[in-house]
């Protein structure tokens, strides 16, 4: 079977250097103060693409399939 939506690095994204989304940010902060840290607030689409898997692993709140 062949995946229809495969991932694509966020470091290979067209707009991975723009701004992170208003979306991006607001979860960035719910999973870092989960997590006990500090959300950088300057971050692009793609660092903070990289960043919301990081925590998401720390927190436990990563999708099926995930540690």
């Amino acid at each position: 079977m062949t995946d229809r939506n495969p991932e694509k690095d966020p470091a290979d994204w067209v707009t991975g250097d723009e701004p992170m989304t208003g979306p991006q940010e607001s979860y960035l902060n719910t999973l870092a103060r989960e997590a006990g840290e500090d959300a950088p607030a300057d971050l692009t689409k793609a660092e903070a693409s990289q960043l919301i898997e990081e925590l998401q692993d720390a927190t436990g709140r990563g999708g099926p399939g995930r540690s």
